[in-house]
């Protein structure tokens, strides 16, 4: 999910490259502001100097700041929508498709940092709804494939609560003590004591 390419040209072509930028290419950028310095540094001047561009080019597309943010986050939730859950539906064991998930999301850093430079901005009134709408999906698609893979509906729901748990707590300690991120052989060791514990637990247990 990093920054859409831009071609650099020299100064003269400079018109000629705003003409070709999107608003996806805008949205990108801003994602990527995000990801790098938080939600409050988006701002135009400064994306349009890193995109090598004048303002112009960003009223363009955009009737505002915040309209930039949501295409921003709209970005994101598509993202995840589309490279993730959709790519593991064609996973038809749902328990092989629960730990595929649980790998894709261990191992995508940059999902990491968007999610936690958004956990940051939670009382943004742009960011809480996409996070509430992003949360529930996800708790939803876990729920259903636990449900698949034969566990009761009250043990489905309260996996994928724990699962997701595990996910923003594990966010938010990082976020509180970077300081003590774990090396990463002890974090493939967690991971697979998550996978573990929540997905392969001993047969009685899921009765």
């Amino acid at each position: 999910m990093s920054m859409t390419d831009i071609t650099t040209e020299q100064a003269g072509g400079r018109s000629e490259r705003a003409n070709r930028l999107s608003a996806d290419d805008w949205a990108a950028a801003a994602l990527e502001q995000i990801s790098s310095h938080g939600v409050a540094s988006v701002a135009v001047e400064p994306l349009a100097r890193t995109l090598g561009v004048t303002k112009g080019s960003f009223y363009w597309h955009f009737p505002s700041r915040d309209a930039l943010l949501q295409a921003a986050l709209d970005r994101w939730e598509a993202y995840e929508r589309d490279n993730i859950f959709a790519k593991l539906e064609s996973v038809d064991d749902p328990k092989k498709r629960l730990g595929q998930l649980i790998n894709l999301v261990a191992h995508d850093d940059k999902s990491h940092v968007i999610y936690k430079q958004l956990l940051k901005a939670m009382d943004h009134p742009l960011v809480h709804p996409v996070i509430g709408r992003v949360s529930r999906r996800r708790l939803e698609w876990v729920r259903d494939s636990f449900a698949a893979a034969g566990f009761t509906p009250d043990d489905a729901r309260h996996r994928a609560r724990l699962l997701y748990s595990a996910y923003v707590g594990f966010q938010q300690l990082n976020l509180q003590t970077p300081q003590d991120r774990p090396p990463q052989e002890e974090y493939e060791a967690y991971v697979s004591h998550l996978m573990d514990t929540l997905i392969h637990p001993p047969t009685n247990a899921q009765q």
